[in-house]
């Protein structure tokens, strides 16, 4: 039985949550502090892939859909205007290669 609500003895009838004490959903206040909120930056996101984009610089033409599009901020534009991958944060998901627009990262098995 649910901890707010008990059953009264006897009479067969059900005593709701304010009379036991607890507040009911509609008395609790909304919102919540996280004071240490979670995040990935200290972990190796990219261990798990089994797919790796591989960029073919010849028919890269730098738009930078791949940055744009990558949901890990894989990419970053590096002095020769080019994208290259961090496979450090890479999870291998495909997004870059769907999205280039001439075809220039193809994703390759990580290990066989």
């Amino acid at each position: 039985m649910c901890p707010r609500i008990r059953r009264n003895q006897g009479s067969g009838g059900i005593t709701v949550a304010k009379e036991t004490g607890i507040k009911s959903w509609k008395e609790l206040n909304f919102g919540i502090a996280i004071t240490t909120p979670g995040n990935a930056a200290e972990l190796k996101t990219g261990d798990w892939r089994s797919m790796r984009p591989e960029t073919d610089r010849e028919k890269c033409t730098k738009c930078g859909q791949c940055y744009i599009f990558c949901p890990d901020m894989v990419y970053s534009k590096d002095a020769e205007g080019y994208y290259p991958q961090n496979y450090y944060w890479c999870k291998g998901c495909g997004i870059c290669a769907k999205e280039c627009p001439v075809d220039a990262i193809t994703m390759i098995q990580e290990v066989d």
